[in-house]
Formats: structure tokens, sequence, C-alpha cells
């Protein structure tokens, strides 16, 4: 284990847990920071209120863990600035700018730093070692592939259908992007991680273990926030459609299923240090 890594990267989470906070609770109670048209800001809501109220405080709990020495901690500390990253990158890329712009432009660098720093802490083998028999690899890197899949399908269809015909998707069209800012994360983030991370799980490679819980444990969170920005648009009005959750509810359940499997899989007692 690098301490000095470790230390640096618990600094930096401290801040991404107060800012995390910040901008969620601002986006939840200051109803005139969004400049956006009501259907973007009803779904900036959903997603505000899980941040401050799941993933703020699972950051700061799993942060405490592992300064306590718990290497499951440590896993959740990960994956929990992952979905950081990518929450805040949502809101820094997608968002009219607001007040809150260099916050979100903050979240992501800090986000990003912590995770490099905090990866870089982690002895892979010393950890992969703790892991009991039996895990379920091929099981856990199937539903990774199959994510990985259905995303990186589904957008690339999109894509083409595009170039065969000109149309921009109409969801576009409603929130008034230029570009599917969803899309273009899952595809640069999610899927080359999953598909990474599920190879080297299966392989029995230590970095696959890992690599494959920070993503259920980032994917869990992500799912969720997402959700909730859906139920938020039909909630307050603009959206009548529940179907996203159709692709996203049953991934957010896998995803939790396959994280809680991965940290259970972890011999009892097994500390960082």
């Amino acid at each position: 284990m690098n301490s000095a890594s470790r230390r640096i990267a618990g600094r930096l989470s401290v801040a991404v847990v107060l800012l995390m906070a910040l901008s969620s609770g601002a986006g939840l109670f200051a109803h005139d920071l969004y400049r956006d048209n009501a259907l973007v800001a009803a779904r900036w809501y959903g997603s505000d209120l899980v941040t401050l109220v799941v993933a703020t405080p699972l950051l700061g709990v799993a942060l405490l863990g592992t300064w306590g020495g718990s290497r499951r901690a440590l896993l959740v500390w990960m994956g929990m600035l992952a979905y950081s990253l990518h929450n805040a990158a949502v809101y820094l890329f997608g968002a009219a700018v607001n007040s809150l712009f260099l916050v979100y432009a903050a979240l992501v660098a800090l986000s990003g730093v912590a995770l490099v720093f905090g990866l870089l802490s982690i002895d892979a083998r010393a950890l992969h070692r703790q892991v009991q028999p039996g895990l379920p690899t091929p099981w856990i890197s199937g539903f990774m592939m199959l994510v990985a899949v259905a995303l990186g399908g589904g957008y690339a269809a999109l894509s083409l259908r595009y170039v065969a015909t000109g149309r921009v998707p109409a969801t576009l069209d409603a929130i008034g992007l230029h570009t599917d800012l969803i899309a273009a994360l899952d595809l640069t983030m999610v899927v080359p991680v999953a598909l990474l991370a599920g190879a080297w799980l299966w392989r029995g490679r230590p970095w696959g273990y890992v690599w494959a819980t920070l993503w259920a444990v980032a994917g869990a969170a992500c799912m969720l926030s997402l959700s909730a920005a859906t139920a938020g648009a039909v909630v307050v009005g603009p959206s009548t459609t529940w179907m996203p959750l159709l692709l996203r509810a049953p991934i957010g359940v896998g995803c939790v299923l396959v994280g809680g499997v991965l940290l259970r899989a972890l011999r009892p007692g097994s500390r960082t240090r």
C-alpha cells in the first residue's frame, strides 16, 4: 500500500464530499439555480436528490471506513469517486452555465485526481489474495459484457441511424442539447471499463477484481441517479414517459447484486493495514 498516495486521495475526497453536498443541496433548494428548460431542470432535481441523500453520505462513510482499515470500504470509496466523476461531468458539460459552474469543474478535477491516487495506493495482488474461493466470475463477467454490449450497441445504432437518415434523436431536441452527453460519457467511461474489467476478472487477474467492484458500485449509483432523473421529469410534469427505466433499473439492480457479491467475497476482517 502506498500510504502517501492514500493520504492525498483522502484529503481530496474530503473536498469532494463537501462540494457534492454543496452542489446537490443548492440544486434542490435554490430553485432559480438551473437555467435549463423545464424537462432538463426536473432531471437535475432527481439526480441532486440521489447525490445528496445517497451518494454523498456513502462516499463519506466509505472514506471513514477506509481510514479504519476496511478493504471493502476502500473499494466502495473508489467506486463512489468514479460516480462523482461521471455525475459531475454530466453537470459540467450538460447544464446551462450557472453559478455552480466552477464547483462542477472542481468536482470533475478533484474526483478524477483522487481516483487516480486512490488506485495507485492499492496493492491489487494482496487484496485479491483476500478474495474467498467460489466467486462466480463467469456470471459477473458475463453481466458486465452484456451491459457493455447493450449500451454500446444501442448508442452505436442511434449514431448509425443519424448517419443514414440525418435525423437527430427526438430526445436531444426535447432537452435542447447538441450532443448525447450520457452516451458520450457511457461510451468513454462505462463501456470500456466493463469490457476490460470483465475480461480481466474472467482471467483471474487481480486488477480485474478491483475494477469490476469499482464499476459495479459506481454503476449502481449512476443508474439510481439517472432513474431518479427520469422520475423527476415525470413527477414534476415535463415528461410523461418512464421508458428509460426499462433499461436503467435492471442495470442498476444488476450492479447492486454484482457489487454485493464482489464485496462479500473478501474475507471477513480484511484490513488495509
